[in-house]
């Protein structure tokens, strides 16, 4: 991927999800398209896994702009879309590290599914760790098996999505500004996990595009 010479842009986790790119034309529908079967094609196809390693990296590098203007307005359920939710998780967590280790903590306590085991945090889980994990997920995305990836990222959007419901109710007497935040980032995470395991059937059977 080409250096960029511009400063990170550093976005608070509660704004990622309220990213929209400038058009929503056919033309822009075809490029998000195109530049994310580019993407993982090149990613897939280099062995040393240098590709691989730059793709996890750039976000913390150049941001979140440069692939909002491609793949932001993409259908949730397609290739660009997939990626779009994975570099937003990605990022959420690298911006607040101790919230997200929180409200997964929180989830695995609480939620009774085998998600966190899918998911494949250690327990329980430190901030580092929960960064680690995600990156070891995108890194799955690009070098192991896309579908596996995506599932994993579904089930780490689930655990979460218990964490902050539950963690909500119990700011609801004392903070309710806080639990409302809260709630909202639930609600978000539940639609991103249902995406994410719908694009990971579809990769499977081959109609993910």
């Amino acid at each position: 991927m080409p250096e960029q010479f511009h400063r990170p842009v550093r976005r608070p986790s509660a704004s990622f999800d309220n990213l929209v790119g400038s058009s929503d034309s056919a033309e822009a529908t075809r490029i998000a398209h195109a530049t994310a079967s580019a993407l993982l094609t090149r990613a897939r196809e280099d062995e040393s896994g240098e590709s691989a390693e730059r793709l996890i990296a750039f976000t913390a590098e150049h941001g979140i702009d440069d692939i909002a203007e491609l793949w932001a307005t993409a259908p949730a359920v397609s290739l660009p879309g997939a990626l779009w939710r994975l570099y937003l998780l990605q990022l959420a967590i690298h911006s607040d590290p101790q919230t997200s280790a929180l409200l997964y903590e929180r989830g695995r306590v609480e939620l009774g599914s085998v998600d966190a085991v899918v998911a494949g945090a250690p327990v329980p889980a430190n901030p580092e760790e929960i960064v680690a994990l995600i990156d070891t997920i995108l890194r799955g995305v690009f070098r192991g098996d896309f579908s596996v990836a995506l599932e994993r990222a579904a089930a780490f959007c689930r655990v979460q999505v218990s964490g902050a419901t539950h963690t909500a109710d119990d700011y609801e007497a004392t903070e309710p500004e806080r639990a409302t935040e809260l709630t909202a980032r639930a609600r978000r995470l539940h639609m991103y996990a249902g995406d994410l395991s719908a694009a990971a059937g579809l990769w499977r059977s081959g109609g993910l595009n």
